[in-house]
């Protein structure tokens, strides 16, 4: 190893002791003929005294640089003690100093607010800011709860494909072109909704993982464009309430958990229909806080009663469906027993099992009871305008829900959304490592990009003029 300690562990317990520390310039701070480093890693903020022979001999450092150094850690005398910093009563007296690797000057400062632009071209220079290695540390102590969490109460964390069939799922579709099977593509999936579905048929009554989501659609407001990650949940032999409740004891319990300064609104959260939301907050996503001044108040609630269908709009359409009807949530929620006699009469006064689980004004997950009979799942193809040829994208579905398939439900909270709320971000890509920019490009890698014709004609591909 390259270093005994990180920079910020060492305290008065450790005086006398011979360390080695290895991060990165703070500040270089030259007094005379001795200075002082700053040295910086994830952990924390150590100082290192540096003897005259050793300035002389290192010279000025950029910040940034890379060092490794081994000393022996000392008190600080009372007067010369860093409050700011874990490791303030103590500085390391540097005996040996290392340039691991020197630092060009930064196109970004690490202190100084940058333009959004600059921020996400030098994404792995931000990161090395203490607000985004605090956003990323606290999401994943978030995943980690909702995973121990969950594997408490026997959900199987099961992984699911990326490379899928392209299916009418409401939003466009990544491509992907297949070598071995020319003209033939795969997809990325928007959602794993039909292998989720797929594994309740298989028995596995308990399911969840941290996924991948992938659509093609033009940017909008609190929604990360390109790819984003959903805590995908589904269940088996389950009602909505069930869903609701475990849900809602896994949010309060990490809220507990992970923001112990916040304070939730109301316990247990409210469930309001979407009549009543849009008649009374004229939204389907209430903001529900007493004070909503204060940062700390987290106001969850529930929105159920939906309407099984929704006319289409431009602003909101339903890539696959028809010019009429569109689902109010996906293809294969189910409509509220009582109301299943108005698919053939009058669809638009049906109301389904879905529920959004919503906060601080901001709907953070969506979910709903599923359809397993699949007499009806083909009922609500035809009235959402389905050919027969869309029919059949998922014929694979329809086939497996003939062979004994168990009712189910589920719900999927967006991480990123979920913690830029809780955190008061205004940003989703304050809690993404390397997000795509607005218009859905990757500044660091540079994608999308161009590709060679030999890779083109690989895929049998030929673009247009």
């Amino acid at each position: 190893m390259l270093r005994t300690n990180t920079c910020g562990e060492l305290g008065k317990k450790n005086v006398g002791e011979k360390v080695t520390l290895s991060g990165w310039v703070e500040t270089h701070r030259i007094q005379g003929r001795i200075s002082f480093i700053l040295l910086r890693d994830r952990y924390g903020i150590t100082q290192i005294f540096v003897n005259p022979k050793l300035t002389k001999n290192l010279g000025e450092v950029r910040r940034e640089t890379v060092l490794q150094i081994k000393g022996e850690v000392q008190a600080r005398p009372e007067n010369q003690i860093n409050k700011e910093f874990s490791t303030g009563e103590i500085e390391v007296a540097a005996e040996e100093i290392n340039i691991l690797n020197k630092a060009d000057p930064l196109p970004l400062e690490t202190d100084v607010e940058s333009t959004e632009q600059t921020r996400l071209k030098y994404r792995y220079l931000d990161l090395r800011t203490p607000d985004m290695q605090k956003n990323l540390l606290i999401r994943h102590k978030a995943i980690q709860f909702i995973r121990e969490y969950l594997n408490k109460e026997d959900f199987l964390e099961i992984t699911t494909p990326i490379l899928t069939k392209s299916t009418p799922e409401g939003a466009r579709d990544y491509l992907v072109p297949s070598r071995l099977h020319k003209g033939k593509f795969y997809a990325l999936p928007q959602s794993p909704q039909q292998y989720k579905q797929l594994l309740m048929v298989a028995g596995m009554d308990k399911y969840f993982q941290i996924a991948p989501c992938f659509r093609d659609e033009a940017a909008r407001a609190h929604r990360a464009p390109g790819e984003f990650y959903q805590l995908d949940m589904e269940m088996s032999f389950v009602e909505q309430e069930d869903i609701l409740n475990i849900v809602e004891d896994l949010m309060i319990k990490m809220v507990k958990e992970i923001f112990p300064d916040k304070k939730i609104t109301q316990i247990p959260f409210p469930r309001i229909s979407y009549d009543e939301a849009m008649k009374k907050y004229k939204t389907d996503s209430p903001d529900i806080r007493k004070d909503k001044k204060d940062a700390n108040e987290l106001g969850f609630c529930w929105i159920i009663d939906f309407p099984l269908f929704v006319k289409q709009t431009e602003e909101d359409f339903f890539h696959g469906a028809g010019k009429e009807w569109a689902p109010s949530h996906h293809m294969f929620t189910a409509p509220k027993p009582e109301d299943i006699p108005l698919l053939d009469t009058d669809p638009g006064k049906a109301k389904s099992l879905q529920h959004d689980l919503v906060l601080n004004g901001f709907e953070v997950g969506g979910g709903s009871i599923r359809i397993h009979d699949p007499k009806i799942q083909a009922k609500i193809f035809d009235l959402i305008g389905f050919t027969k040829k869309q029919k059949e994208y998922f014929s694979h579905l329809l086939e497996a829900f003939r062979y004994g398939t168990p009712p189910h439900g589920g719900i999927a909270p967006g991480i990123d959304r979920l913690l830029m709320v809780i955190m008061g971000k205004e940003s989703l890509r304050d809690l993404i490592a390397f997000p795509k920019n607005k218009e859905a490009q990757d500044l660091v890698m540079g994608a999308p990009s161009e590709v060679s014709k030999e890779q083109l004609d690989e895929l049998h591909i030929q673009l247009k003029k």
